[in-house]
């Protein structure tokens, strides 16, 4: 594994570059904390390990940096520190460090820590096969090729925005955001089990079909909850499982399946809800033009407190310029479209 290392001081860089090497890591260096975005915007990081005081860009501005970026993968952040107060510690978390070390540290330690990134960032092969799965999916509908790509980007900047936010102090931290970011593209699983009479009709459905369409939130549920009972320890897969079944219910109790509303429906379902009408809104269907940003944001301001979590609602007033670029860098990448026909509510 290739590991970034950023710290100003030349000799403390020379001693992190010693101690990896040696430990059988690659090592890129650099001193200041804007020369390792760049690099790490080239793909080839996904651990750094980075020194908190620094001029120009400071470890916690870095940290900050990263989890703001939208880079596809998780990037693994350990800070190094001379500070103790338990105040820095939280200060470090909050700005999105994965661990924290404090200075001098022993090379074993350094090691030992990099080693337990190495191993979580391993998770991602569980996190691939995972969407994988959401893929196949989605496969039987004629979606568009990056739709869940934009939907759990989407899901979590607005996590990441309730995570500052004093009331979801209790709810939403960066265990939250990673699991959202990892389990939303399963919201829409249970459509494997929708008729291709119902799921690929380029009509209007009947009032019949409609609720075989809406099954899919119940079928969802019930395949992820065969597979909670088999691993009742696995918090992604509860996850999983509370999203698929409750990503159309409206915050007023006007939804579906079950007529949750406000703080019944879970918080990661109303997170979901936003994000994927917004992509349902500004992308192509057969029933429906593209909407602008700006239609579909007023849209979406409008359904506040009806459709959508207030908090929600805010949390993506104020990261608009992160869903542009966003939908911008996705579209660059993203194959043809096909025809689409969801037969998704998007008329908030």
């Amino acid at each position: 594994m290739q590991v970034l290392i950023v710290d100003d001081n030349p000799i403390a860089l020379d001693l992190l570059e010693h101690t990896l090497k040696r430990s059988g890591y690659d090592v890129i260096a650099t001193d200041n904390g804007r020369d390792a975005l760049d690099i790490l915007w080239q793909g080839s990081c996904q651990l750094v390990v980075a020194d908190w005081e620094m001029p120009e860009m400071s470890g916690i501005e870095l940290c900050r940096g990263i989890r703001s970026s939208g880079f596809m993968n998780y990037i693994y952040v350990i800070l190094l520190t001379t500070r103790r107060d338990a105040s820095d510690s939280i200060e470090g978390m909050t700005a999105g460090a994965d661990d924290l070390m404090l200075k001098p540290f022993q090379p074993s330690e350094l090691t030992l820590r990099v080693r337990t990134g190495e191993r979580l960032l391993g998770l991602e092969t569980r996190d691939l096969l995972i969407f994988v799965l959401a893929k196949l999916a989605e496969s039987r509908d004629n979606d568009s090729g990056t739709h869940l790509e934009r939907v759990r980007m989407y899901s979590r900047v607005i996590a990441e925005h309730l995570a500052r936010q004093p009331k979801f102090s209790d709810q939403v931290n960066a265990d939250f955001v990673r699991l959202i970011y990892l389990t939303s593209p399963l919201h829409d699983i249970g459509k494997v089990a929708v008729p291709d009479s119902v799921l690929l009709k380029p009509s209007a459905l009947t009032r019949e079909e409609f609720e075989l369409m809406k099954s899919h939130t119940t079928h969802g549920a019930e395949t992820l909850d065969a597979a909670l009972h088999e691993f009742p320890a696995a918090r992604y897969l509860q996850m999983a499982r509370d999203i698929a079944a409750s990503h159309h219910e409206w915050y007023d109790g006007s939804g579906y399946p079950a007529g949750l509303s406000g703080n019944d429906i879970p918080l990661c379902g109303r997170i979901v809800a936003l994000a994927d009408v917004y992509d349902a809104l500004t992308s192509k269907r057969v029933y429906k033009d593209i909407l602008t940003h700006e239609k579909a944001r007023s849209i979406v301001i409008k359904a506040r407190g009806t459709h959508f979590d207030p908090d929600v609602v805010d949390a993506f007033t104020a990261n608009e310029d992160r869903f542009l670029a966003i939908k911008r860098a996705l579209a660059a990448a993203a194959p043809p479209a096909k025809q689409q026909d969801h037969h998704e509510i998007v008329n908030v």
